[in-house]
Order: C-alpha cells, then structure tokens, then sequence
C-alpha cells in the first residue's frame, strides 16, 4: 500500500476544522451555508494557505454532489481557449441539486486575452445554475471584469508560530523525532505554503527521524540550503545558489521570502530598513528587466553590502 500523504490526512474536511484567520470571513461563510447558496467567488492568497481547502469544505456543507462540481487547474487545462467548451458543455447540463459549482484553481494562470474574458460571459449567461469559486495567488492577474463578478475573498498567511506549531503536532502524530533547529530550517524555506512544508518533512523523515536532505539527494529543496546559508551569513554562496536553482516563476517568491526574512541582512534597525529599499527596488525592476536572475543576483549583491 502507497504511503498515505500527509498534506491529505491532515487537510481539514469539515467547517470547524479549519483555522479562519478573519472571524468576519467566517461570519461571512456561515451565512451562505445558512442560506444554502454562494455567489461567484474569488478566494485569493499566497500558496498553501488553504484557498482549496476552503473551497472544497464550503462544497461539501452546501450539499453539492459530486456529479454537479467541476474542478479545473487553471495552469495546465484551462490555459487553452479549447477548454472553454468543455467547460459550456458541463454549464448547460441541468444540475441534479439546486446548482452546479464550477471550482478553477490557479485561476490567475488563465489566459486573460481568451478564456478569462470568455469566463465572465458564461458567469453572466449561466447565473442561475452555476457557480464560480475561483482561487489565485496573485489577483491582479485577474481580469476587473471578473473581479467585478465575483466577491473577493482573500486569506491571511498562517501566523508563523501556529504554522511551525502545526506542523510540528504532525511529527509528533507521526512518531517522528525532530529537533527544533532542523524544523526551523524547513519553516523558513517553505513558509507561508504550509502544503509545501509538510511534504518536505515527509519525503525527508527517514527512519523516524526528520532529517536535511544532502545536496545529492534527489528529495533535496534548494531553498533549504539557501536558508543554511543565509544562516551562516554567507549571503554570496546563497545567491550563486539560488540564481542557479530558482526557475522564473519563482523569483517574485524569493523577494517576498527575503522581506520576511530582514535579519538575515543586518541587525540594526537602519540595515534592515536599507534592506527593505533595496528589496522594492529591486520588484520593481523585475517588472521591466530582460534578464531577471541577473536582477535578482544584483539585488543580493547589495544586500550582502549592509553588513
């Protein structure tokens, strides 16, 4: 038998298991399950956050078969305008409950010249049988036009401490022994994606024992490294490292990562404010620059500067 998935056995599958971070969201939530109905909605917020969770739990409380929900990735299927039709086929199809729902994950992936202005047709035309629940990361990469038909819905990161906690109340189920500073490290490479972090401490528990992964090992995560590093101030290793490993997709992240991470760069006030003038700039030079791991290496290089 395959070994179980973490991130599934402790995904929350009920209303009072998940963690709200707004009591007004949940406030909020409870009123359309009263109601038994939900607008078009759009839930936003960093990855591994609970977007989908979410979802899903608001599905389930709502009655809604299976038959009646479809779930879409919108960075694989629904990139193409192919799939719209598909998607019209599943719409017009009469529900077998009170409505369908129409789930699209990574919605900010959907093609915004093609299928996500074709989306706020069928949202219009299909009302009152179909609902969109749309999740993102990033939701100015949402059209206004959606916006404008959905109610927006944005989740809050996991504070850090209830994160750390969480997942090490996971080892802990799991009977598996850990040391706090190894935790640390794989908190820091992963955090706020709590998903992220509790299949890295899987794929790394190892004989009942959580382990760093060595860099030859194929279930090693350079970010973990690059933490180690930038542990050890060795900022320089740190950025060959990640200029050499990070894909484009992931570049917006590490600027984020670094923000969230100022002590790494100083330990005065003035140095982590520098850091942070540096870290804008640098975003925003990611927008128009035609080699964006150079930027990134650059703005590294003036971070390594402030010490």
């Amino acid at each position: 038998m395959a070994k179980e998935l973490w991130v599934e056995k402790y995904r929350p599958d009920t209303f009072d298991g998940y963690v709200f971070k707004d009591s007004n969201q949940k406030k909020q939530i409870e009123s359309w399950i009263a109601d038994g109905m939900i607008p078009h909605l759009l839930f936003s917020g960093t990855a591994g956050v609970g977007k989908t969770t979410l979802a899903k739990i608001l599905i389930n409380k709502l009655g809604v078969e299976d038959s009646d929900v479809l779930y879409a990735n919108g960075s694989k299927e629904g990139r193409k305008i192919e799939w719209v039709d598909k998607l019209i086929g599943f719409c017009q199809t009469m529900p077998f409950g009170e409505f369908k729902i129409v789930l699209i994950d990574e919605a900010d992936f959907l093609n915004a010249q093609s299928v996500q202005p074709a989306l706020r047709n069928l949202m219009e035309e299909y009302s009152n049988s179909v609902r969109f629940i749309l999740t993102c990361n990033y939701k100015n990469r949402i059209i206004p036009a959606l916006h404008s038909r959905c109610q927006g819905f944005h989740i809050e990161r996991t504070d850090l401490t209830e994160f750390t906690t969480r997942v090490a109340t996971i080892l802990v189920d799991e009977n598996i022994d850990f040391d706090l500073d190894t935790l640390d490290t794989y908190v820091n490479a992963t955090y706020p994606d709590l998903r992220k972090c509790i299949n890295n401490v899987q794929m790394n528990s190892v004989g009942g024992k959580l382990t760093i992964p060595e860099e030859s090992d194929s279930t090693a995560d350079y970010k973990l490294e690059m933490v180690d590093l930038f542990k050890k101030g060795q900022i320089a290793q740190a950025r060959k490292l990640v200029c050499a490993s990070a894909r484009p997709e992931e570049m917006e992240d590490i600027y984020r990562w670094m923000y969230d991470h100022l002590e790494y760069f100083g330990t005065t006030e003035e140095q982590k404010d520098s850091a942070v003038l540096i870290i804008k700039q640098g975003l925003v030079d990611h927008t128009i620059c035609a080699d964006s791991e150079i930027n990134l290496a650059a703005v590294m290089v003036k971070l390594a500067r402030l010490q």
